[in-house]
């Protein structure tokens, strides 16, 4: 019930988190283009930069932001709450620089961070728990004074992340507590507007860290703070990310601070756009009311794509690419229809004749061969293939391995099937160069036609320099069947585009293949 009725608060992290750790970092074009990716989402809160002594692409993007004239009272920055540790102590007196350039840039939203189960500092010696709300409350009214004088009509938003709130709260839990009831009590004009604490190695259990978010938001409930919010961040390391994040929502937490996507520090995170879709099909729709939900999907892709350079993993929930696929049925809630998208059926052996069609229908487009006699021989034909001795492993739900499996089974393929088939890209270069290979052979062919230069060869022509290693005579039975079947437009030719159908298949069943030779056998004697 709580999870259904929560109001969700999203501290989009897709610009800083999903940079952290990466091998390759964000370029300041990345971080724009995330930039609007995000505010597609409808996100209303967005943390743009984190700072440090040397000039990162932050300062630059910082900049950006600045000149073109974005709205910062939905921009935020992190910050460290001290400059560093010397003798046991923290450093009380030195202006974070952080903060410092959280000015420079206009950035008055701040995300403070800081450690509480430090080792190297004499806790309750040398620097006590009252030491760290003065140096917090330091800072604030640090940030609250420049605002002032810079005439911020908006009250700057600021929060504090207890980096290490697993680890304070099993070792000395009243350390942390004693500080939120410090920051509970504040003036309301002086309290910040939300705590925030994570998990971040993802190594606790959601229980103990519902147990835990559950003692805060206790400590600000009875200290008269219920309207701040909590937020929290979880690190994935056992595949628990999402359930400890449900978890802590439903036991007092208001919202997440997360990325978009789950790239990130180590194994990656809890991100926002699966903590969203779980709790609109818990059927909370106040979320609807607040963010942009039907774009998560995509922008949870670009993310990825601007981060990694790849596409997400195909398994990859909500945004992969299997995400929307149709093979037991959609369970209670339609993801595809959701996101405005027609689900796809997957091509296994558990597929129906009218999935099978289906799947047709959906890459070509209606045709008269497309029935459910032709579908049916296509399914028998896949549970042959894994018969056959030795047994075919292929796979049925690409265009191209759709097609083939179409052909096999007795279809026709059609010139429209021919040219989507061809204009499929090879990715691996070595893919490239077997088709150059292939390709210099047919020119050699074409040249000593009548009409060259036309991307098509006479059967003769094809037949001796491509088919006679794999068919006795030119003339025999088998030999027809075959030139038939690659004359998708019945004009008397091979088309390039239509031999290409047959390579293509190769290489993409095939992808280990070595040369030309290979391809071509793999073409003609499986194709």
């Amino acid at each position: 019930e709580r999870l259904r009725d929560l109001d969700f608060f999203i501290l989009d992290n897709s610009i800083r988190e999903s940079t952290v750790g990466q091998l390759r970092s964000h370029t300041i074009e990345n971080k724009k283009k995330i930039y609007q990716e995000v505010k597609k989402c409808g996100m209303h809160s967005i943390l743009v930069a984190s700072f440090a002594h040397m000039t990162r692409v932050d300062d630059e993007f910082s900049q950006w932001l600045k000149d073109e004239g974005e709205d910062f009272s939905k921009l935020f920055s992190f910050s460290e709450v001290t400059e560093g540790l010397k003798n046991g102590v923290y450093d009380t007196e030195t202006v974070p620089i952080s903060l410092i350039k959280n000015k420079k840039y206009g950035l008055y939203n701040t995300f403070f961070e800081v450690d509480l189960a430090n080792s190297d500092c004499a806790w309750d010696t040398k620097f006590t728990t009252e030491d760290m709300c003065k140096l917090i409350l330091k800072w604030m009214n640090w940030i609250y004074d420049w605002a002032e004088k810079c005439n911020i009509n908006k009250k700057p938003r600021i929060l504090i992340n207890f980096r290490d709130l697993v680890t304070v709260m099993s070792k000395a839990p009243e350390r942390l507590l004693n500080i939120v009831k410090f920051l509970a009590k504040l003036p309301p004009e002086k309290r910040m507007f939300a705590l925030a604490f994570e998990d971040p190695m993802g190594e606790y259990l959601p229980e103990e860290l519902e147990a835990w978010t559950a003692s805060v938001r206790g400590v600000m409930d009875d200290n008269g703070w219920s309207s701040g919010k909590l937020l929290v961040h979880i690190h994935q390391k056992w595949d628990l990310q999402t359930a400890s994040q449900l978890d802590c929502l439903s036991a007092g937490a208001d919202g997440v601070w997360a990325s978009l996507c789950e790239e990130g520090a180590a194994m990656g995170h809890a991100c926002s756009s699966v903590t969203l879709m779980n709790l609109i099909r818990l059927g909370n729709r106040k979320v609807l009311e607040t963010y942009n939900c039907s774009q998560v999907r995509k922008a949870a892709i670009r993310v990825t794509e601007l981060t990694t350079g790849k596409l997400p993993h195909p398994k990859q929930v909500i945004y992969g690419s299997r995400a929307l696929d149709l093979v037991l049925g959609m369970g209670d809630f339609n993801l595809a229809e959701f996101f405005g998208e027609k689900p796809v059926n997957r091509m296994t052996t558990l597929a129906t004749p009218e999935m099978i069609r289906d799947h047709l229908i959906d890459n070509f487009g209606e045709n008269e061969q497309f029935t459910l006699e032709i579908a049916q021989n296509m399914k028998e034909k896949m549970l042959e293939d894994l018969r056959s001795v030795p047994p075919r492993k292929e796979e049925y739900m690409s265009p191209v391995g759709i097609a083939i499996l179409f052909d096999r089974a007795g279809g026709k393929l059609t010139e429209e099937m021919g040219e989507k088939i061809a204009n499929v890209e090879l990715h691996e270069p070595h893919h490239k160069s077997i088709v150059d290979e292939i390709r210099c052979e047919w020119d050699k062919w074409d040249l000593q036609e009548e009409e060259s230069n036309d991307e098509r060869l006479q059967f003769d022509s094809f037949y001796h320099g491509f088919m006679a290693p794999y068919f006795g005579c030119y003339r025999c039975i088998d030999t027809k069947y075959a030139l038939r079947a690659l004359d998708m437009d019945a004009d008397g030719y091979v088309d390039w585009n239509e031999f290409m159908v047959y390579i293509k298949w190769a290489l993409h069943q095939y992808p280990d293949v070595e040369s030309a030779d290979e391809v071509l056998t793999i073409a003609f004697e499986k194709g």
